[in-house]
Parts: C-alpha cells; structure tokens; sequence
C-alpha cells in the first residue's frame, strides 16, 4: 500500500526504521529483527540504503521481507553515487518486487566532494523528480528540524526543502530530534514556506549512553538539559539507561501527538525490544 495512502487513512500512523545487514552479512538473521518488529503492527516499515549503494540488493531483499509479514514498507534510495541510469534499474528492481515507496535521499557527498561526472546527482530534489516521472512509486523525502549540518543557513535549508517538495514529494520524515519545540518550530518555518505536505516527526530513542556523542555529530541534533541529566543520572547503568530512553521517547511521542502531530517515526535501531517498549507504552494513547 502507499504511504500517502495511509497518511490519508489514519489520523495517527506510526512506523519503525530498519538498516539491512552489512554487504556480506547474513540477511537470514533479519528474520528476527523484522518479524518482531511487524507484529507491532506499525503502518509501515522503512528500509535504510547502504553507503555508495554497498547494501542496496540487501535493502530490497529486507524491504520484501517486511511485506512477507503484512505491513507496508518504504525502501530508501540514495543518489549521489549513481547515474540515472543506476538509478532507472533500481527503481525497475524496486517495481518488480512489489515496492511501491521510496524514500529519496542524496546520500553521503564523495570523499574528495567531486562528482564524478555530470551524469551523476548532486541533490534529493533531482531524484525526487525523476522518481515521480517514472509515475509508479509514493515519495518520502528527509527534512532536518534543526538544519542539514552541511547547510550554511536555515534559508539554504529550506530553499533545498522548498525544492524537494516540489519536485514531488508526498511527504517528509524528520531526522531525529530530542525536543519537541524545535520540531513544533520546524513545522511553522516549513508553512510559511508554503510546504504543505505531511511532515512526520523521527524518534530515535536512546538506551545507550555511548550512543549520543555518535548520533549528535550525525545529525546535529541538541540535547536539551532534561535529557543531559538523564545521561548524567543513568548513563553507566545499562539497564536504567534503556528504560530511562525507552520512557523519554514515549513521553516524546505522547506529546507531539496531544499536539496534532499525525505521523510518528522510530529508529529503532534494529532493536525489537526497544520498539516493543515504546508501542506497547502508547498502546492506549494510538487506541490498539
């Protein structure tokens, strides 16, 4: 099923994120990731893209598997590293094994931050506009709450935002963000923009304190005071940590959906536990 189907549907989607095994590593063991986690029932499941495309062959095989087990998923496809002629073979790839949502991303610039030729991409709204030519497929694209951390400014940020969903986006996941107001601050930045389409908020709960300097470097994301004293509190207990994270991205999700906010994302980080804890914590808040 389509996402921009669903996010008409329902009045409140959540989804969980899985990455495939390294190139190499052994997909069957993805099993016990994915079958876990969609009998949560989320509205859909996404699949991440390797580096330079080194797992794409896995995203799809993982993205298939997912839909084996009755939920809907959104393969990720980057761009950078590819011709539009890569690009036309793996959306071929994609129709073929029935996947009908893709999630544009520019993927990592090159090392030296060269392109190899001119053949090649060199922004999401490019893919963006050559997915929806193609006509088959519903699109997600990336949006960052607190700014791309390659983005000189908030206004380029939103210019390649702007471009995005023009080029014809159906709708955008937030990169992770661990306060809420930032979020809500995003969302009336992006309507004075004139973007209209459905922004669905990402949560990435963190149970591990050795997490955090990684993903903030990442992702740019800020940790406000609160969440900087649960670390202090409970970063050196493994057990405390997971709960305290697995409870903060709970009381995260309630409020943004007290505040309107109709789509929900989780990394989970190939962690059934972790997207258990949470959903079974909302159980009564998403009515299941």
């Amino acid at each position: 099923m389509k996402i921009s189907d669903i996010l008409s549907q329902k009045s409140t989607t959540v989804s969980c994120e899985l990455f495939p095994p390294k190139a190499g590593g052994d997909l069957a063991q993805m099993e016990q990731v994915v079958r876990p986690i969609a009998a949560l029932k989320p509205d859909f499941i996404s699949v991440t893209y390797g580096a330079a495309g080194g797992t794409s062959k896995n995203t799809l095989e993982v993205a298939r598997m997912v839909q084996s087990c009755g939920v809907s998923s959104i393969a990720h496809l980057t761009c950078v590293s590819s011709t539009r002629e890569d690009i036309r073979e793996r959306l071929e790839g994609l129709a073929r094994a029935g996947i009908q949502n893709i999630l544009a991303l520019r993927g990592d610039l090159p090392a030296d931050g060269d392109f190899p030729s001119p053949l090649h991409y060199r922004y999401a709204s490019e893919l963006v506009r050559e997915i929806r030519a193609d006509g088959r497929f519903c699109i997600g694209g990336a949006c960052y709450p607190e700014g791309h951390v390659e983005s000189d400014s908030r206004e380029k940020d939103m210019d390649r935002l702007k471009e995005k969903a023009e080029a014809g986006c159906d709708f955008l996941t937030s990169q992770m963000f661990f306060d809420n107001d930032v979020f809500y601050n995003f969302l009336y930045h992006i309507l004075a923009r004139d973007i209209r389409i459905p922004v669905i908020a990402g949560i990435m709960p963190v149970t591990n304190a050795r997490q955090v300097r990684r993903i903030t470097q990442l992702s740019g994301a800020a940790l406000p005071l609160r969440f900087r004293m649960i670390l202090d509190r409970y970063g050196e207990n493994p057990a405390a940590m997971k709960q305290a994270g697995i409870a903060y991205a709970t009381e995260q999700i309630i409020d943004l959906i007290a505040n309107g906010v109709r789509g929900i994302h989780i990394y989970t980080m190939n962690k059934p536990d972790i997207a258990t804890g949470i959903i079974e914590n909302l159980s009564a808040v998403l009515g299941r």
